[in-house]
């Protein structure tokens, strides 16, 4: 499935970069965080969105503000559960995937 290669492609961004990768595919009833990771106190929840192609837009495009607002409820949501690292600082990121291009929007909203 072309989500799973991107979500694999996007957590390599993070690790060959010493981010530690948290979670994946993290749901609850409200809906679904992609990644989740950690370095030095920052921790990030990641949009991925991957495409074959830019006939549809660029990926980025794809993260509309109605699910800017959800992936922060759902982050509120994560940060509420028992197990979690301590986090000094919060950033929320696009990643877009396109073939092997990986490009991560670092605090995107």
């Amino acid at each position: 499935m072309l989500a799973t290669v991107g979500e694999e492609r996007a957590a390599a961004w993070y690790e060959d970069r010493g981010y530690r990768i948290v979670a994946r595919n993290w749901r609850s009833r409200q809906g679904e965080i992609d990644l989740i990771a950690e370095q030095a106190g920052i921790l990030v929840f990641c949009e991925v969105k991957t495409r074959s192609g830019i006939r549809f837009g660029e990926p980025f495009e794809a993260v509309t503000r109605a699910k800017q607002l959800r992936l922060r409820r759902l982050a509120a949501e994560w940060l509420r559960s028992a197990a979690r690292p301590r986090a000094h600082e919060l950033r929320f990121d696009v990643a877009s995937v396109r073939g092997d291009h990986v490009s991560v929007l670092e605090a995107a909203f």
